[in-house]
């Protein structure tokens, strides 16, 4: 075995090694969170950048330095922290809803804003991507979820709503304009304490009364401070009925954008909180596969430990004892190669004790050779004649002739080797 450089250096590859797990980290986030692009697809979510969508909103509450978030991950909505905007369509499952409503009673407030509009990709060669136009309306068909609440969308044959007007504390009236008057989406039913209301005093925002204490809502909705129940650890569920209030159309109103603000604010009660969209019910979910759930509990344990492994196993690997072992040729050159290559065939045929009597006959010429002694002799009389020299010589241990007969009825391996030894020292002691 001889020494080969390595082609690549140590640095070359650590950088290797981190490259790829940084992009197997991304690939596993973007699996998690994202199912590409930005979703600017015109729909009425907080992707879309048209009339109907809610990417105005978020980009308000961020430059108001609030953290926002944008969740695809539909198991992450019931857990969420904060406040969770959500803009299900008309057709979503009203259990699915009340399923995540019922989740976050204890861990956050939730804001839901029906659908009203329907639209359609803009027919103009001027628009931009996520621009759109409406084509008609619809309202929510959420059946399991707030059933006893009644949803009500003006046709635009009734006089126009009056815009918003939302009443404070201390009796002043904030107003604002709506996009389409005549076509005003409204609520009614029991458990709701409105917000915001039209000019004509339809509801156009509530919040559910939970038994909760909401003081920031009260504060908005200009009631007294202390309306409530008991239940101070419940957080509030607020029903926007008329999305206008909150998309990207109604904020292009002054009035409209700030009302919106205060509401989510009111809403929340916290800026410190995140405020998280939904996007999982407008079809922007991520599914759940084996590489995310190898970093979700119970799986993550394992993952830790085969990681460890992993890094046990590369620090080994970089701190090994010496370069890299070039391996030699499969059949090795020379004398000694062919030597061994008999021996070990041999060995492996369980023939070792046949070649006891070659080894001794050999060792007998090459010492009556080194000896000086007569050729023709019978090896008998070259055995007798080594004894002799052995015993001139002084050399201990056995003779020459009964070191050779024990070897010549060797049979096991190792007794052949132990007793080839003793002749090969006489060899030489008399050489």
């Amino acid at each position: 075995m001889s020494a080969a450089a390595s082609p690549f250096s140590r640095g070359t590859v650590i950088g290797m090694l981190l490259v790829g797990a940084l992009s197997f980290a991304a690939l596993l986030w973007f699996l998690g969170n994202s199912t590409g692009g930005s979703g600017n697809n015109g729909g009425a979510h907080v992707g879309g950048k048209g009339l109907t969508g809610f990417a105005g909103l978020a980009k308000m509450l961020e430059a108001d330095g609030l953290e926002v978030q944008r969740l695809r991950n539909r198991k992450a909505l019931e857990s969420a922290p904060g406040l969770l905007i959500l803009t299900p369509p008309a057709e979503a499952e009203g259990k699915e809803i009340a399923k995540i409503v019922a989740a976050r009673r204890y861990i956050g407030p939730t804001l839901i804003v029906a659908p009203k509009w329907l639209a359609m990709d803009a027919n103009s060669s001027k628009a931009k991507r996520g621009w759109v136009q409406i084509v008609s309306t619809t309202t929510p068909e959420w059946r399991g979820f707030a059933d006893d609440v009644t949803v009500e969308l003006s046709n635009g044959k009734k006089p126009p709503a009056g815009g918003w007007r939302v009443i404070d504390r201390t009796g002043e009236t904030r107003r604002g304009k709506l996009p389409d008057d005549t076509v005003v989406e409204s609520g009614s039913g029991k458990g709701l304490v409105p917000i915001v209301n039209a000019g004509n005093g339809k509801v156009l925002a509530a919040w559910l009364d939970n038994n909760g204490y909401y003081p920031a809502l009260n504060d908005l909705a200009g009631i007294d401070e202390d309306y409530g129940g008991d239940d101070e650890d419940a957080y509030p569920v607020v029903l926007v009925f008329e999305p206008d209030l909150l998309d990207n159309w109604g904020l292009a109103d002054r009035d409209t954008a700030l009302l919106a603000r205060d509401l989510v604010l009111a809403t929340a009660d916290d800026r410190d909180a995140p405020i998280a969209f939904d996007m999982t019910f407008n079809g922007f979910g991520a599914s759940r596969n084996l590489l995310t759930l190898a970093f979700e509990p119970p799986f993550l344990a394992a993952t830790i430990c085969l990681f460890l492994a992993a890094l046990a196993v590369a620090w080994r690997a970089l701190h090994r004892f010496g370069p890299a072992l070039q391996s030699g040729p499969e059949i090795a050159m020379g004398k000694a190669a062919l030597v061994a290559n008999a021996a070990g065939l041999i060995r492996r045929a369980g023939r070792v004790h046949l070649a006891s009597a070659p080894y001794a006959d050999a060792v007998r010429e090459r010492i009556a050779l080194a000896l000086g002694l007569p050729r023709g002799l019978a090896p008998d009389e070259v055995e007798r004649q080594i004894d002799v020299a052995q015993e001139r010589r002084a050399i201990p241990g056995p003779t020459f002739s009964s070191a050779a007969r024990h070897l010549r009825d060797a049979r096991k391996p190792h007794e052949v080797t132990r007793r080839a030894l003793v002749l090969q020292q006489i060899e030489r002691l008399l050489k």
